[in-house]
């Protein structure tokens, strides 16, 4: 058993790793201040702490009080387009920010950290799916925040001796019995097709005339229980003397083969067993026809494969979780 802290851990991923830890046997104590993420959503057996990450000393001494063996670090602004309006507060959260909660970290004797990251440090990919050893060039301020942050933990890695692992996807989806997804402003792709069901808002196809099978985007998609595996196995390769973590590991999370926006709709309307209406606009810039990452790497070193890999079933699950819940988390 490890006691463990949850940065984020009131929001979507993070809740439902917290989930996770806490059945395989692990104390989890959360860090959230609840910007984004809902009281609601976290597991009752957690202790959640309200309260930032980016304040060294408070979170110094919350690592001392709740004795934390080993850090999760789910919390991070995470909005694309923000980022790109508002850079300062994607800079001054995601690197400054983690940055004091490598310090903290540090001066506390906590030497486990696993990094919750994203596939966007890749930017646009020469070749998919992409490897972990592909050049690291992000297209806006939020993967270049990731990228920096991930940067500064391999050194923390290298010359504190932390034992880190940091993992990288795309797009995450589904729902647990319990917990789902609910944003406020909401960009990805499967809830909104799911509002469009429910009869709440308009749905846009941003450009069909890609170079793929149906014409448009094809990106890769895990299930979020699938990604709290993947945290709990990387927070298990941190251990003190695991020889997978001598040295800072990066992981890539992919299912495979990538869905096209067009499978996506297909699948949403197999499950909520309608048509879902939708428009055809132009292109947006930047978005490259195919994105998919390789899981090799997790596979071997983490012996990480995703369970849940069908649209159906991370649609299904997302959908049962919506309608369950219609007004989201209430608070």
């Amino acid at each position: 058993m490890t006691r463990i802290l949850i940065t984020g851990g009131a929001g979507y991923v993070g809740s439902v790793s917290a989930e996770a830890f806490i059945a395989a046997g692990h104390d989890v104590v959360v860090l959230d201040d609840l910007t984004t993420g809902h009281r609601a959503a976290v597991p009752p057996d957690a202790t959640l702490h309200v309260g930032t990450y980016a304040d060294a000393h408070a979170l110094a001494r919350l690592l001392e009080t709740e004795r934390i063996e080993a850090i999760l670090h789910c919390a991070a602004r995470s909005l694309v387009g923000e980022s790109i309006r508002e850079p300062s507060t994607y800079f001054r959260d995601n690197v400054a920010g983690g940055i004091a909660l490598l310090e903290a970290a540090r001066s506390t004797g906590v030497g486990r950290i696993v990094f919750s990251s994203t596939a966007a440090v890749y930017g646009i990919p020469e070749s998919t799916p992409i490897a972990e050893d592909a050049p690291l060039r992000p297209i806006n301020p939020y993967g270049e925040s990731k990228r920096a942050f991930e940067g500064a933990l391999g050194w923390y890695g290298r010359a504190y001796g932390l034992r880190t692992v940091a993992l990288r996807y795309f797009n995450v989806a589904g729902a647990t019995r319990t917990l789902g997804e609910d944003h406020t402003v909401e960009t990805h792709l499967i809830p909104n097709v799911l509002r469009t069901a429910a009869g709440a808002q308009a749905l846009t196809v941003f450009g069909d005339d890609y170079l793929t099978p149906d014409g448009t985007c094809i990106r890769d998609y895990i299930d979020v229980a699938d990604l709290a595996d993947a945290h709990l196995r990387a927070i298990e390769a941190t251990a003190p003397g695991d020889p997978r973590t001598d040295e800072p590991l990066i992981c890539n999370l992919g299912n495979g083969g990538g869905f096209s926006i067009l499978e996506v709709l297909a699948a949403a309307e197999s499950v909520v067993g309608r048509t879902i209406p939708f428009t055809v606009g132009p292109r947006r810039g930047g978005d490259p026809p195919v994105l998919v990452a390789s899981s090799q790497r997790a596979a071997a070193v983490l012996g990480w494969r995703p369970a849940r890999p069908t649209l159906e079933e991370m649609v299904g699950s997302a959908w049962a979780w919506r309608v369950a819940h219609p007004g989201g988390y209430r608070d």
